[in-house]
């Protein structure tokens, strides 16, 4: 599984666990919130009525006096009310009143007159001095029929006379309840999917950034130029952090594989040289001491050469990105390395052509690419028969240009073409002349690479055709 999964999963684990234990708190807390404050409101209710009770009910007339007509009125009160998006038509209290015995006295709806209700909570702690309250279902099946009662004590003179109990039924507080939990359960779910939706936004971006330095490392590890992975935050320290050290690494490394092939190479000059040397100390004719120092003259150029061209192709093989990359047209570089060339090849007797091909415009280096051609054409014309000629052309599509080098010589063996491109790799040329330093295909397929590119050597009957091709744009 991708980290930008695994992020994304713990990170929505974590939420969901979040929201469920809230969720729960919240929710589970709905109901006995409610409950709670119609309890306070029946407590200052059934303290308020056992005031203005109390005289009617000392006086005997509690079921006739002024406190009943009142409360016995209550029913044809319509209110016509919205409270918080909800109709409350009618008062739905009820209220008991018992005497210091507990017996019912007074009943709002005259349902439970002379019952004995001294043994109910509200009842009997009020009796005793407590606060007295109960919740109690009108049917034992039925868990919606609750009613909350809620007693206060009536007092004349200072005496315990009576218990007046307010009863409100747990039904009217259930729309609110209801109300409430639909509100706290829809946001809920809005906050767990704005949650999900961040928690996609984070791993998104951390996937994408880590992307980037993944990318850059399969590059290095493959030994593609890469550029620098432009990341966020610490991602973009790291990815600097890690160019940085690519490019010492890449340094040492370079170093000394460069130290070691050019100590072999120039083990054979300079043996030469030292061999010519000692026989020049003794005594010679004059004409074998021109011979020597000649032959010295030859492996010393031949040196100074091989140390140009090396530098020549780590000056582009180091490079990671082209440093001023503009527009070209590869008919006009193709022109000026055919005319580099012209010379040598009418030296050789050899007629470099340049067939029709398509107009293709690049984004490069002028400089680099000239002289990559300059190396194909040299070793076309090199391998070409006298009287024969070298042709060239220009083939392009939408995404890509190429050049083709195409000799009519001997071609290259089969042996050879898996190593064209190594440095210090080459033939024997066909006139019997010495092998070239081997580093021209290599710089070839270094500028190549700039270019996002490749070089590519293949067979033809006849000859050999050498291949440049190039990314577009």
């Amino acid at each position: 599984m991708k980290i930008g999964w695994r992020v994304l999963l713990g990170y929505f684990v974590i939420v969901a666990i979040a929201a469920l234990l809230l969720g729960r708190v919240f929710l589970e807390q709905v109901k006995p919130a409610a409950r709670q404050t119609a309890e306070d409101t029946l407590a200052d209710t059934a303290n308020t009525l056992a005031e203005l009770a109390g005289d009617d009910l000392a006086s005997g007339h509690i079921g006739d006096g002024e406190f009943a007509r009142g409360l016995h009125a209550l029913p044809t009160r319509r209110l016509d009310a919205k409270i918080w998006n909800y109709r409350k038509d009618g008062v739905s209290y009820r209220v008991t009143i018992t005497d210091a015995r507990g017996i019912v006295v007074f009943d709002s709806e005259g349902r439970d007159l002379g019952r004995d209700n001294s043994r109910w909570n509200d009842v009997a702690r009020t009796l005793r001095g407590e606060y007295g309250a109960r919740s109690t279902r009108e049917d034992d099946v039925d868990d919606a029929s609750s009613v909350m009662w809620v007693a206060a004590p009536i007092r004349h003179d200072g005496k315990l006379i009576g218990v007046l109990s307010v009863g409100k039924p747990n039904s009217v507080l259930q729309p609110f309840i209801t109300g409430s939990r639909d509100v706290m359960l829809r946001w809920g779910l809005v906050l767990l999917g704005s949650a999900l939706l961040v928690g996609i936004a984070m791993a998104w971006w951390l996937s994408r950034q880590l992307g980037h330095l993944r990318r850059y490392a399969q590059a290095v590890s493959d030994g593609r130029p890469a550029p620098v992975p432009r990341a966020a935050a610490e991602f973009g320290e790291l990815g600097r952090a890690l160019d940085t050290m690519r490019g010492k690494l890449e340094g040492k490394q370079y170093v000394e594989e460069y130290v070691h092939t050019l100590t072999h190479e120039l083990k054979s000059p300079l043996a030469a040289i030292r061999g010519a040397a000692e026989l020049l100390d003794s005594n010679m004719p004059e004409e074998d001491r021109a011979r020597f120092i000649g032959h010295i003259r030859d492996q010393s150029e031949r040196m100074a050469e091989m140390v140009d061209e090396l530098l020549a192709l780590a000056a582009v093989e180091h490079r990671r990105a082209l440093e001023h990359p503009q527009p070209l047209s590869l008919q006009d570089v193709l022109d000026d390395a055919i005319a580099a060339l012209e010379p040598k090849a009418r030296q050789a007797g050899v007629t470099i052509e340049k067939r029709n091909g398509d107009d293709a415009q690049v984004i490069g280096d002028a400089f680099l690419l000239r002289q990559a051609l300059v190396n194909l054409l040299d070793n076309a014309v090199d391998f070409s028969p006298a009287g024969s000629r070298v042709e060239c052309v220009v083939e392009a599509t939408a995404d890509t240009a190429a050049i083709h080098v195409r000799d009519h010589g001997p071609g290259v063996p089969d042996y050879a073409l898996p190593r064209a491109f190594e440095r210090f790799y080459s033939l024997a040329r066909p006139d019997g002349r010495g092998r070239s330093h081997g580093l021209g295909l290599p710089f070839v397929a270094a500028v190549a690479s700039l270019h996002g590119g490749t070089a590519n050597l293949a067979n033809r009957d006849p000859g050999a055709e050498a291949t440049l091709s190039l990314r577009r744009g």
